[in-house]
Order: C-alpha cells, then structure tokens, then sequence
C-alpha cells in the first residue's frame, strides 16, 4: 500500500541554529516505510522541501524540513514504526524479535533490531534497593560477565565485563544504597556483596538452592543405580527354539510352497486353463486367451493339482543362505531378531548375498517362532531424579507406579524422597526458620550425598534461610541472561 503526500508547512526550523526560515532551495520525495495495514507492508512517499538558512553565520546553508510524528533526520521509517521496532528488539532481541517482526509485515532482520539498541539513549541509572547478581557467558566455559538487576523492577542495572570479586566490590562501593542482595550460591558473590555492601541482607536464590538439592539427589540415585530396574519375574520353562526352527526346515523340506509371488500365480494359471478346458477349449485357443506359450499351457493341462508344479520346483532348492542357517538359527535362539544386525554378522562370516535374502528367512523365523516381548527399559537416573524432585501431581500414572515400586525396593531412595518433599514444603511456605531441623533430621540418616548438600547449606546459612523467608529471588536475572544469549 503506498500514501503519497507532501508537507504544506510555511516555515521550517534550522536543526543548527534553531532559525525558522520560508525560503524554500528544493523539493524532493521521501519513501518512508509505515506499520503495516491490514497484513500488506505500506510505504509513505512524502514530498518535504529543503529551505535555506536565513542566518549567515550558520554552518548548515540548507536543511530539510522534517513532519513531527513522522519523519526523523536520515530515517526510512516513519516515527511509528521506529518506535515499534525499538520496543520489539528490546522485549526480544535479534532472532526472536526479526521473526515477530515479519509475523507483523516488516522487514527487519536480527542485525538491524540490535542496531537500535545500540542507538538507544543509555538509562538513568538508579541505585536498586533489592539487587540482582548472576553470572553469564560472554564464551562459555572460557569468558564470563556480571549481570545486576533490579529485582523489584526487573530491568536490567549494568553489565560487568568479568565475575570477579574485586569488580562487583567496586561496583557496589560507587553506588551506595543496595539494602538486599539477591545471589547464587557461588563465594565469588558473597564476598564481593561482604565487601562493597557490607550492610546489605544477602538472600541465596531459590532456583539454585533447589538445582543443587537435585544434584544431590542425583548423586544418590546414581549410587543405587542397580535397584532401577524391575526384577525379572521366572516364567515358565520353553524348548529349545533352535530345536524347532531344525524341525521347522525338515518338515518344509519336501513340502509344496503355500504362499509367494511364483506359487500365487502358478495356482491362478492352473485354475484359469482347467476352467477353459471344461468349457470345450483347445490348447491352442487358451494359450492366445491367456497370453501363454503352449508348452506351459500343456504343462498345466496335464498337471491334476498345482502343487504338483510346485514341489520340486522351488523347494529344496540349496540357497546361499543355506551355511549359515545354523548360526541364524542360534543367534535367534539367544534373541536377536532384527534382520540388519544379523545380516552385518554374517557378512563378517563371510556371507556374500544379499540383505534382503537374509531379511525373507528372518520373517519366516518371526512368524513361526514369535518372541515375547522384550523386558521393559529401566528408567534412567535422570528419569528418577526428575520424578522425585518433582511435584506429584505432575506425574502421569505410569511415572507414580514406577516411582512406588523404586522406593519399596530401595529405603534410601524413599528416605531421600521424603527429605525432597519435606523442603520442598519448607522453601514453598516460606519457612526458613525451620532449616535446621530438616538439617538435623537428614544427617540422622545415612546418605552421604544430602549429607555434603547440607555442609553446603551451613557455609552460607545466613543467605539460605533468608532465600527461604522472604519473597526475593533473582528469577527477573535469569529472564535477561535468556535475552543476552539471544543476543
């Protein structure tokens, strides 16, 4: 959709020296692209004037005139537009944001959102009252940056170039003023918070507390691994497959083939001439009915039944298959059935035919000696992890059965499960004054991985039971270190 219009301004005022002039020195169009209208990309052709400087002295001897809440100086996008799309690369960055962006009818692509962040003017910065720290990658695993939010309300303060101690500590002492820290659990932060804002409350995130509550719990799992897995119930006694596919071969042997491509149409050959030959038709005459040579029409004539042109014809016919039945034969008996494996195994004992030879006898083997099914996967140790960190009423019918069934079989899993949810009560309810009981009841028990997560906790008791009580946690610097990595 193109708008053409022009300017009908009198005057224009010099961006240089603030004179208004109506000496107009030249026209010219201007194609600004708009917000899109109805899903169809829309572009404004202004016409706009360029006047003349009426002050001597300026620098500036021509200017153009801009239309207020449309144009801007060297823009191809009207105001509107420049304002949305600064707002979007903001919310969502490069890719994300140049994908909504197309979604609403502009072309934008990831570069051009993060130039308009860049030209943005920079914001007063405000000492927080309730301050935000976290670490994020710059490369990761080799370079690190500090990020500092406001926790109350959840914008971004500064971004640090490193993680060390002695840059947050510095930070801290040029802005005085931050009552509450809001950190992860790592020394680095502690001691910065202990150093530049030695009065501050310092409150250990929640989310970190509960990931290194799962790693624990992981350690544990991990060292009852063994016990994931159902115990195989004795079913009853079976012979010997092998045996039978021996069997299976000999009775075959002699017998005529029931099914396939060659016998299918050998029978339909014999039903259709022996139908012809009752009606009074020669040999010659249904061989041009049916489009045969007259010797296998003779053949079918004379043959009472089909299977007397099947035996001999094609059963017992060696194959090249035939030296390593054998071993078929007993890697299926010990279970293996998927017909690629067994063929690469073969070919490796020197089988020079085909895969698909080797995939026909394997269906032959599945449908006369059909295995059960196999045993059912053990759950991993993350799936156990998960399922006891997690809350109950997100677990489907089968995770709570093999949940059950896991902790009847192990004590210490069930003991540490009731630990999890026991924290879980306390860090939901906001009850960190009751800490040092859970830390006493798990130290009564034998599980030397909770036992190490709760050492952990008593070296920063102060910031966990705070993290534990008050309403504070540093969610808002997770969300923009999601954004930087967009970035």
């Amino acid at each position: 959709m193109v708008v053409r219009a022009r300017a009908s301004a009198e005057r224009a005022v010099c961006p240089a020296c603030g004179t208004a002039s109506a000496r107009v020195h030249s026209r010219y169009v201007r194609r600004l692209a708009d917000s899109a209208v109805g899903g169809r990309p829309v572009v404004v052709e202004l016409q706009v004037r360029r006047f003349r400087c009426r002050e001597r002295a300026c620098q500036q001897a021509t200017f153009a005139e801009q239309v207020e809440g449309l144009t801007f100086r060297h823009g191809r996008r009207s105001t509107g537009l420049q304002t949305v799309l600064e707002r979007v690369a903001v919310m969502l960055a490069g890719r994300a944001g140049a994908r909504l962006a197309d979604t609403l009818g502009v072309r934008a692509s990831r570069s051009t959102l993060l130039r308009l962040i860049r030209r943005l003017p920079e914001p007063e910065v405000h000492t927080p009252r309730v301050l935000g720290v976290d670490e994020f990658a710059l490369r990761k695993g080799h370079n690190y940056g500090t990020i500092l939010v406001d926790i109350e309300t959840r914008t971004p303060v500064d971004l640090l170039p490193d993680r060390e101690t002695s840059t947050v500590a510095r930070w801290l002492t040029d802005h005085p003023g931050v009552q509450v820290i809001c950190r992860d659990r790592s020394t680095a932060y502690a001691e910065a918070g202990r150093l530049g804002a030695p009065d501050a409350v310092h409150v250990a995130d929640r989310w970190h507390i509960w990931k290194n509550l799962v790693e624990a719990v992981e350690k544990t799992v991990i060292q009852h691994r063994a016990l994931l897995r159902e115990p195989e119930e004795p079913g009853p006694v079976r012979p010997n497959p092998a045996e039978q596919i021996t069997d299976l071969e000999s009775r075959s042997a002699g017998e005529p083939r029931q099914s396939g491509r060659l016998s299918d149409r050998v029978r339909e050959q014999h039903a259709a001439v022996h139908a012809l030959l009752d009606e009074g038709l020669g040999l010659r005459p249904i061989a041009r009915r049916l489009g045969l040579a007259r010797n296998t029409i003779r053949r079918l004539a004379h043959a009472a039944t089909a299977d007397e042109l099947l035996v001999g014809r094609w059963t017992g016919r060696t194959s090249i298959l035939d030296p390593y039945k054998p071993y078929l034969h007993q890697r299926w008996a010990e279970g293996c059935t998927v017909a690629r494996r067994l063929f690469e195994e073969l070919r490796e004992r020197g089988y020079h035919g085909g895969e698909s030879v080797v995939k026909k006898y394997v269906q032959r083997l599945r449908e006369a000696f059909p295995h059960d099914d196999p045993p059912r996967k053990a759950p991993s140790v993350r799936d156990v992890t998960s399922w006891i960190t997690r809350r109950p009423d997100r677990l489907d019918d089968d995770q709570e059965r093999q949940l059950k069934a896991i902790l009847a079989r192990c004590p210490e899993l069930d003991r540490a499960a009731e630990h999890v949810r026991a924290f879980a009560e306390l860090m939901n309810n906001r009850q960190g004054q009751d800490l040092d009981q859970w830390i006493e009841r798990v130290q009564a028990d034998d599980l030397p991985s909770l036992h190490g997560f709760v050492n952990g906790l008593g070296q920063d008791r102060a910031a966990v039971v705070a993290g534990l009580s008050l309403s504070y946690s540093s969610g808002a610097v997770e969300g923009h270190n999601n954004k930087i990595k967009m970035l």
